[in-house]
């Protein structure tokens, strides 16, 4: 196995201990094995089979995984929110601090950086403004937000004494960060292990205060994104999710030089994150033919629906729009409020969407919809609570 790394002492208030420094991945044999390099192919090819599947009209489907992405990478670091709860706040031009906050926070952080990826290479200050987006909400002190950190970190325990991991001391962090964007910028790696390395690299540097490990998946998708030319990269975090344990186990092979079993074991998870993005694809649209059934169903002897009711024409709106409002109805359809009312109600009359609280303020709805089954197709189950 390849040198990844050297232990150097440092000094914690008054007393000695020893942090580990990453070798730059300029510096590092990163040459992989045949069967690590098939199970990386096999990842990529599950992968751009996904994005096949997604219809032409894909921007509502794009913004589904986009969500079960940072819901999945906020789950892995303890942070949940209801889903639903997580969409209102999406909606919540306040920006009241809560957990569905800071997780809808990661959504627009990954978000963003799928668009960036389309437009030019990864730079440091782009990296910082991931981490700027992600803290949105969350109680991290403000002179550690979007920024390389000054002092000392550490992984696990409660100080560099009894740490699971001593980060590389603060002034080695400038330079590995630079060697990690320059390695994320080539184009003669192949895109499922480039993205393994330099996510396990940054998650060794750790070179935020807080948020690394979202930080490191929003760079996971940014890769993804513009190595495959995808406009949604598949939901890895959500497979992250399923094996937490393997997941950690696969970062400390990396950082003790196994780096071969660390892609395998990451292109895996690609793998399933394709699979995941082809299922929720198809999910959608038998969603979609169980809702026109629904509706069309005579319901405590009621007429059936004439095909030009207005809630045919809301069906069209989800999963566009996850939560529906009358006034949203009302100008996406170009009917009046009342008709756009009743075709909620209707909706929910026939089980497709559910009243599912109220926003309270001066301009606002009082009235939302949702429809759980929808929300319940953004993440895996952990993530529905």
């Amino acid at each position: 196995m390849d040198p990844a790394g050297v232990e150097v002492p440092i000094v914690w208030r008054g007393r000695r201990a020893r942090a580990f420094v990453p070798t730059p991945l300029a510096e590092r044999d990163l040459t992989l094995d045949a069967a690590t390099i098939a199970r990386a192919a096999r990842a990529q090819a599950a992968v751009e089979h996904g994005a096949e599947t997604m219809p032409e009209d894909h921007a509502a489907l794009a913004r589904l995984l986009l969500r079960a992405e940072g819901v999945a990478s906020s789950f892995i670091e303890g942070v949940t929110a209801p889903v639903v709860d997580v969409v209102l706040a999406e909606l919540d031009d306040q920006g009241v601090p809560s957990a569905a906050a800071w997780v809808a926070a990661n959504l627009t952080a990954v978000a963003g950086a799928v668009e960036e990826a389309h437009v030019g290479p990864l730079t440091v200050e782009g990296v910082c403004r991931w981490h700027r987006t992600l803290m949105t909400g969350s109680p991290t002190p403000a002179r550690h937000v979007g920024v390389l950190r000054t002092e000392q970190g550490w992984i696990g325990g409660t100080s560099p004494l009894d740490a699971h991991l001593v980060t590389p001391p603060p002034d080695e962090v400038p330079a590995l960060v630079g060697d990690l964007v320059a390695y994320v910028n080539r184009d003669d790696v192949d895109p499922v292990s480039q993205a393994a390395i330099a996510h396990a690299q940054f998650e060794v540097v750790h070179p935020f205060a807080d948020g690394n490990g979202r930080v490191g998946r929003v760079l996971v998708a940014w890769i993804l994104a513009r190595r495959l030319a995808l406009v949604a990269p598949p939901p890895v975090s959500a497979r992250i999710a399923a094996d937490v344990g393997g997941y950690g186990a696969g970062l400390v092979r990396f950082r003790t030089g196994d780096h071969d079993g660390w892609v395998r074991w990451f292109a895996d998870a690609v793998s399933g994150a394709g699979r995941a993005q082809q299922e929720l694809v198809a999910a959608v649209e038998r969603l979609h033919l169980e809702w026109r059934d629904r509706l069309s169903a005579p319901r405590d002897g009621a007429r059936r629906r004439r095909s030009d009711a207005a809630a045919w024409r809301v069906l069209t709106l989800l999963p566009r729009h996850l939560v529906l409002t009358g006034p949203t109805v009302a100008a996406e359809l170009g009917v009046p409020s009342k008709s756009a009312n009743a075709a909620l109600r209707d909706l929910v009359d026939a089980g497709v969407l559910v009243e599912h609280g109220t926003r309270r303020g001066r301009g606002r709805p009082s009235r939302l919809y949702t429809s759980t089954e929808l929300l319940g197709l953004t993440g895996a189950s952990p993530l529905r609570a």
